[in-house]
């Protein structure tokens, strides 16, 4: 096996009746969302916190990954908290966002939370070039990790971006938009005014098109790896307070 970054080692705890699944983005691992799953624990959730294949090793170990790959282990982890708590909230960051939505989407979830999310499908035009630069035999695109605000933070996610993986990514959120409607839970939207690798409106797409309540929180100082920057404090306090709201016995 190859070995693992420090710090991207997939994370449980926690105790409680209910649970929080939490899950990173595209080329980072679960360093980014460790805090965030540390303080949902504390706060009395069940948390499960999975690495997705293929991240957190070397980028040469995600080539041969796709969408499928990521979402079987967000269902598997899904399924873990499940047999053990009652209610379950999604938590995603980035591509962890598409996944929760995913989950939102076609499993009972009481509530789901999108920091940054990568939910609206990219222009035709985008995804031909992408194609293109693939059956060119090119593999990777420059990194879009750590575009955090915060001089003193750094995210280990890879330096390069997985082509033919992003596509599978790309190709899910032509299948999820129209799903979006069939999210009925309450649903926490966390967004970045500044944010260099998912654009803003990916998050207007989610909010105007899921069925469900919406709370909106905005990040005045913040990049896009929000749960690593100056205002993770506050992300996370919003987190847990929209998971105990949504969880709590009527």
């Amino acid at each position: 096996m190859t070995e693992l970054i420090p710090g991207a080692e997939p994370w449980s705890g926690g105790d409680g009746p209910h649970g929080v699944l939490t899950l990173h983005g595209f080329t980072g691992n679960p360093g980014s969302m460790r805090s965030m799953a540390e303080a949902l624990a504390g706060a009395g959730f069940a948390v499960e916190l999975p690495r997705l294949p293929g991240h957190g090793t070397t980028i040469e170990d995600m080539l041969t990954t796709r969408w499928d790959d990521w979402l079987a282990e967000a269902e598997a982890a899904f399924d873990r908290l499940a047999a053990r708590c009652e209610r379950l909230v999604v938590v995603g960051q980035s591509m962890g966002g598409t996944l929760a939505t995913w989950l939102a989407a076609h499993r009972d979830v009481a509530g789901l939370v999108g920091i940054n999310p990568l939910i609206e499908p990219p222009a035709p035009e985008a995804v031909a070039m992408l194609r293109g630069m693939a059956e060119q035999g090119e593999a990777l695109m420059p990194g879009v990790g750590s575009d955090i605000a915060d001089p003193d933070v750094v995210e280990t996610a890879y330096d390069g971006t997985p082509i033919v993986p992003l596509l599978s990514v790309l190709d899910a959120l032509e299948v999820l938009a129209p799903k979006l409607g069939e999210v009925t839970c309450p649903t926490l939207v966390i967004t970045s005014r500044q944010d260099h690798v998912v654009p803003v409106n990916n998050s207007d797409f989610l909010a105007e098109r899921v069925a469900g309540p919406v709370e909106r929180v905005w990040l005045e100082r913040s990049y896009h790896v929000a749960t690593m920057d100056y205002e993770r404090a506050d992300v996370e306090a919003h987190t847990v307070a929209f998971a105990r709201t949504v969880t709590a016995t009527a």
